[in-house]
């Protein structure tokens, strides 16, 4: 009704229905592309390629340089160390460091700063083999001499495994993975780099969001047959660094199988790295006082955890493990005999257990958001393929939830999100071959539009009250909330929003047009803000429209209720949702203004 009428800034009125979703018209591709896909994690980080032309035939990369061979047949493995290490002008990075040199490593997520401080872990337990932050060197100069590295080492592999004229002929694209809870300003970052790596700008590089990778890689691998509409999943990708949950419903079985996200995604920073660290002040403590205790020492230990102890740790009775302490003395009271330590099952427990804790926290949250019942839980990443992680998992579900939910480790999960990538990509250059797709997901925010509405005694505040001369009538400034936090959107739909435009005659012609995009993280889930000067209100983007072209007669005009002439214009912000951003476009007389890309909805 008219106290409904909605109103953007001093000179905008109501905004109309919304038109409907339209499809994107289709992409003509070129015949044949290269297709990369990035998984650049915080610790490690993989490499997967194929053809668009051969879309069955996936090839992860798993050839890396080492610090002795520069040859493609260094070091054999799923994925390289995410570390970086200078030497005046040049650096080595991932396996080609050796162990005991400084190098610089989590700067994955000094891209985004607000993750440094979502666990007290991340401030408890530090690395001294990790390089100082801020001296030398920004976070965005590692990530792009990082990711030039992987380029060029990618592309080295490629002309190993396809012939020159091919490769020569072909374009390469790149696929780029990122933290679905990363901020809009961390995702920006993240594009400049891989841009400034070389490997692509605009469309041609893509970004997906990690747990949506995940999702659709382990969906994908499990049997299909066993899968029914409204079957509910939670995708825990545990990594190194950082651990990211989201769930997901099954929405339809055909064509393909469809996904919606079932609850807004979660995410911290307790990947198994922190296992690591813990184990160190372990050791530490516990022999640094003993003759002979150096660095040597400290770098055999390490290496044991990482690539034995961590992995194989089950937590079942009288476990025990043989940690290499070279050059200590035998001593019975700390278990070393013949320059080994026994490290006990009870000792180990004691070091998984706070950063277990804060993954169970996570995965109990979201099987509670979810307010479904959740048929399995998958656990990928590296940590993720943790037996102890796995069934610390399972015996807290069963005791809280029901023993019905399975936990499951799908195969290859420690490459899931490149492998899930390289799927995405292809199904959208070949869409014969998607076997998985997310129809819609839950928004983490609210997203709205500031605009004007009627005032409304004893329901607004008088400090907001604006006189509206056009319409003769107060109003109050606001946000008009087209997406709220838990909303479901549609991916690759356009979202026509129509809004009014009045400025008066008497004024002067029009030069643009502007619409400011809000957002409100609503922490505490107490329900969209009402007004747009409400704390926690920001600014997400701002559009433009330059009109200072089109001449003044075309504009169509209209008399106020003071009796003066206005112009009243329409015009369109259209909102389009991606895997890992949306694009907002301010649209007039059937022109577009250009697409300003934002955060991941």
């Amino acid at each position: 009704m008219f106290q409904k009428r909605k109103r953007q800034d001093d000179s905008e009125e109501p905004k109309t229905k919304p038109e409907p979703k339209t499809e994107p018209e289709p992409k003509t591709e070129p015949d044949r592309k290269i297709l990369v896909a990035v998984d650049f994690g915080t610790t490690f980080s993989g490499v997967a390629w194929a053809q668009t032309r051969k879309p069955d035939v996936q090839t992860p990369i798993i050839q890396w340089p080492d610090a002795i061979s520069e040859g493609l047949e260094g070091v054999t493995s799923d994925k390289v160390p995410t570390e970086i290490a200078y030497d005046g002008q040049n650096y080595k990075w991932g396996f080609e460091i050796d162990d005991s040199a400084q190098r610089h490593q989590w700067f994955k997520l000094d891209l985004d700063p607000s993750q440094l401080h979502n666990t007290d872990l991340s401030s408890q337990n530090s690395d001294p083999l990790a390089a100082p932050p801020g001296y030398a060197y920004s976070a965005e100069k590692l990530a792009t001499d990082y990711l030039t590295a992987l380029r060029q080492h990618t592309e080295r592999i490629l002309r190993h495994k396809l012939p020159e004229s091919a490769l020569a002929s072909t374009p390469i694209e790149y696929i780029i993975t990122v933290p679905a809870v990363w901020s809009d300003m961390a995702q920006s970052k993240t594009r400049s780099c891989a841009e400034k790596a070389g490997m692509g700008s605009g469309t041609n590089l893509r970004i997906i969001s990690e747990p949506e990778a995940a999702a659709i890689y382990s969906l994908d691998a499990m049997d299909p047959h066993g899968l029914k509409v409204d079957d509910t999943f939670v995708v825990c990708d545990a990594g190194g660094g950082t651990v990211d949950l989201i769930t997901y419903t099954v929405s339809a079985l055909k064509p393909i199988l469809k996904l919606t996200e079932a609850s807004i995604g979660s995410g911290l920073l307790c990947g198994s790295s922190f296992l690591n660290r813990k184990f160190e002040q372990f050791i530490k403590a516990k022999l640094g006082k003993e003759p002979g205790w150096d660095n040597d020492v400290l770098e055999e230990a390490m290496k044991r955890f990482e690539n034995g102890v961590k992995r194989q740790f089950c937590g079942t009775f009288g476990e025990r493990f043989l940690i290499p302490v070279p050059g200590l003395a035998d001593n019975a009271a700390l278990g070393i005999k013949r320059n080994k330590m026994t490290l006990e099952g009870t000792e180990v427990r004691l070091i998984f257990e706070p950063v277990l804790n804060e993954v169970i926290k996570l995965v109990m949250g979201q099987l509670k958001a979810s307010k479904k019942d959740v048929k399995a839980i998958l656990l990928v990443g590296g940590f993720g393929q943790s037996a102890y992680l796995r069934d610390s998992i399972r015996k807290e579900v069963k005791s809280a939830f029901s023993a019905k939910t399975e936990v499951i480790q799908p195969p290859n999960g420690w490459t899931a999100v490149v492998r899930g990538a390289l799927m995405k990509g292809l199904a959208s250059t070949s869409p014969a071959f998607a076997k998985v797709g997310i129809s819609a997901r839950s928004a983490r925010k609210h997203y709205g539009v500031r605009f004007k509405r009627l005032y409304v005694e004893g329901q607004d505040d008088r400090s907001h009250r604006v006189w509206d001369s056009f319409h003769g009538e107060y109003t109050t400034r606001a946000v008009d909330w087209f997406v709220k936090k838990g909303d479901l959107v549609e991916e690759n739909k356009p979202v026509n929003l129509v809004y009014h435009n009045k400025h008066k005659v008497s004024s002067g012609g029009i030069d643009s047009i502007n619409a400011t995009i809000l957002f409100s993280s609503d922490p505490f889930n107490s329900g969209a803000p009402k007004y747009d000067t409400d704390d926690g209100v920001k600014q997400l983007v701002q559009l433009t429209a330059d009109l200072s072209s089109i001449p003044t007669h075309l504009f169509p005009t209209k008399k106020g209720a003071d009796g003066r002439i206005y112009y009243r214009i329409s015009f369109v912000i259209q909102v389009t949702y991606y895997s890992a951003y949306t694009t907002y476009e301010l649209i007039y007389d059937g022109h577009n203004y250009g697409p300003v890309a934002s955060e991941y909805v």
